[in-house]
Formats: structure tokens, sequence, C-alpha cells
């Protein structure tokens, strides 16, 4: 699978990390950047790799920071894309399941990589259900296109 990645300055020693994983389980990944500890802007970071996704160039995508929120947040701009901050096993499980995100957010400061690597695995693994979840997604994408949800 490919897959696009990318962190701000406070994310990149565990985007290194990320990616030498997926590299282990025989995904491409596609890096959107940082390529140092210089400070940078995340919304620098989370454009292209969730163009990346929204484009179709990569399947999806994963985006750390400190926090996971400003990657989260501006990841979310883009049309069509779906991004999601997990912290555990039971949120990113609900978040591919129920609401189909297509990036996953992460918090470079507050997961060590054993907890970082179970929840990339699960991202990868899990599927959306579609049913009764599909049309709540589908009021979401009305939304983002300035219609009501119903």
């Amino acid at each position: 699978m490919k897959l696009s990645i990318g962190s701000d300055h406070r994310g990149f020693q565990a985007k290194e990390r990320m990616k030498a994983f997926l590299a282990e389980l025989g995904h491409e990944a596609i890096d959107c950047g940082t390529d140092s500890t210089k400070p940078c802007d995340y919304p620098d970071i989370a454009y292209p790799a969730a163009k990346a996704v929204a484009d179709g160039k990569a399947e999806l995508g994963i985006l750390l920071c400190g926090s996971g929120i400003g990657m989260s947040i501006a990841a979310n701009k883009v049309r069509g894309v779906r991004a999601a901050l997990c912290h555990d096993e039971v949120s990113v499980d609900l978040a591919r399941r129920h609401n189909d995100a297509r990036i996953l957010c992460l918090s470079a400061d507050g997961l060590g990589e054993k907890q970082m690597t179970k929840i990339i695995r699960i991202f990868l693994e899990t599927s959306f259900d579609a049913g009764r979840h599909e049309r709540r997604v589908n009021k979401v994408t009305n939304i983002e296109n300035g219609k009501a949800p119903g």
C-alpha cells in the first residue's frame, strides 16, 4: 500500500521510525516532510500529505506533530479527507470502521513507539464497515460541500 506520511519538527524523529516500520510491513511511504528537527509549521506538511490522499496518489496517510491536534485540524481542511486524531487501539478502530478515516494523526509527544506501531497496524488492517456508517459519512461530506447534513 502507498501512504503519505508527514510531521512537523516535533514529530520528525517519530516519523522516521514509523517510515521504517511501514517499510518492514511492505508499504511504500511518500514522505511529505519535514526533513529535520528545525522548527517548521505543521500546515505546510499536512496539506501535501492530505492532498496526496484526496487525489488518490496515496491510499492512506499518517501525520505526526507534538499533540496531533494541529495536523488533524489542517488535514481536515482538505476536501475529501477525513483525518482522525487517535490515541489508542479503540479510537483508531472506530475511526476506520465507523468514520472511514483515511488519515491517522498521532501525538509524537504523547505516544511511545510501541503504542504508535500498534495504532498504525490497526489503522492499516481495519476497513470501513459502511452500512449505517456510510449514511453518516455522506452527511459529513454534505457539510463539507456547504449543504445541510440531511
